[in-house]
């Protein structure tokens, strides 16, 4: 399934996506859901190994993974396998892969290997720690990474263990720094004609996004722990139980914080001495959180949203999932994006989080049947017709 080249902002460049699980097929689905025509290259059955999937082929996660990808099957263990990669390198703009450092080396199609076909290619590498180093050879995993980067030591109550986040931050960090080093390798190439190599690691994303927590510690020395759901160094900040449900708060210093107290009808907080600023209120926020808590147990959930966002004070409910894509600004946006898939009928992935004016994303279509692209890809790639069915009878896609 070729794109029009009018399909996308990306429509003019084409992506080898050999990558798999999820860091590298959320940094390639970026590029795809803003036109770029990309072949996502599978291992056939003949192989022993079989690709990683992230659940079912037809499951909602490889779906919004892969939506908008091409699939060809081709075994990058066998030479002629390794020799019409390097064939479709010719023509291709970007190749993503998240395979072990030591792995591209002996497949023979590291950066050097492709460079040396077009000096115009640009390679994505994502690893677990990067290309070389102590760590260079072992295997990455989100959870891992979430103990490693410091995000599990500052996530949870103070006095409970460590606690991982509730989705994979460190894949969809990682996949999207990835798309962010392709782009921008892409537009000075504009400029030098040149490709360049990308390599994005687990590790290092997962200590980018720690953010304040990380320089917290590189400039102050301080080492931060964990604060339950209260915000380490601003209060309040935090989660409170209501009459029906939970609510967040988010308060500012200065004229916020005296609004938000006479909405609560507390302000005799307001010139306490023990909360005058946000230094002293986090200082005190055991006895500060207790007065709040007291307070919003009056009320419901959706009426503190409407009280608070009348008085300009950030809040807003804790929604289960389904409430998520249930709530109006959710639906008036289309966060949840209508495709049609070939065997399921209507569903709803995740649409795109940028949005362009002009040329905005786009989800065209579901994850093809493995290697329903294959012959197509391989004849735009010069081969014959004879060509592919003698690969087909020898396995090698």
């Amino acid at each position: 399934m070729k794109r029009n080249p009018r399909d996308g902002a990306l429509a003019r460049f084409r992506v080898l996506d050999l990558s798999q699980v999820r860091a590298g097929p959320t940094c390639v689905k970026q590029l795809a859901d803003f036109g770029a025509d990309v072949v996502k290259v599978e291992p056939p059955d003949s192989v022993d190994r079989p690709e990683m999937y992230v659940g079912p082929r037809d499951g909602g996660d490889m779906q919004n993974l892969h939506r908008n990808k091409r699939s060809m099957t081709l075994d990058l263990k066998s030479e002629k396998g390794r020799e019409i990669l390097l064939q479709l390198v010719k023509s291709a703009d970007v190749v993503v892969e998240n395979f072990r450092p030591a792995v591209k080396d002996r497949l023979r199609i590291g950066y050097a290997d492709l460079q040396a076909v077009n000096p115009r290619i640009i390679l994505v590498s994502i690893s677990g720690f990067g290309q070389d180093g102590p760590y260079r050879g072992r295997p990455g995993f989100d959870q891992i990474i979430q103990g490693m980067c410091g995000l599990m030591s500052t996530t949870g109550e103070p006095a409970g263990p460590p606690m991982r986040a509730g989705a994979s931050v460190i894949d969809v960090a990682t996949g999207m720094y990835g798309a962010l080093g392709a782009l921008t390798a892409l537009l000075e190439r504009e400029a030098s004609g040149l490709g360049q190599w990308v390599q994005v690691s687990l590790l290092h994303s997962g200590i980018g996004l720690m953010d304040y927590q990380a320089t917290r510690f590189l400039v102050d020395g301080e080492v931060p722990g964990r604060a339950g759901n209260d915000h380490p160094t601003s209060m309040p900040t935090s989660a409170y139980p209501t009459a029906d449900g939970f609510l967040n708060i988010g308060v500012a210093d200065g004229p916020q914080w005296k609004s938000f107290c006479r909405t609560l009808e507390l302000e005799a907080l307001i010139e306490h001495p023990d909360y005058l600023n946000e230094r002293l209120r986090s200082r005190n926020r055991v006895a500060l959180s207790k007065i709040l808590a007291e307070a919003f147990s009056r009320r419901t959930t959706a009426e503190w949203v409407s009280l608070l966002t009348a008085a300009d004070v950030p809040s807003g409910p804790i929604y289960t999932m389904d409430q998520v894509f249930d709530d109006p600004q959710v639906r008036h946006c289309g966060i949840g994006a209508a495709v049609a898939h070939p065997h399921r009928g209507p569903i709803r992935l995740v649409s795109q989080v940028a949005e362009l004016c002009r040329t905005p994303a786009h989800i065209a279509h579901t994850l093809e049947e493995k290697g329903a692209s294959t012959v197509d890809v391989l004849s735009e790639a010069g081969y014959s017709a004879e060509m592919i069915q003698a690969f087909k009878a020898e396995g090698v896609v």
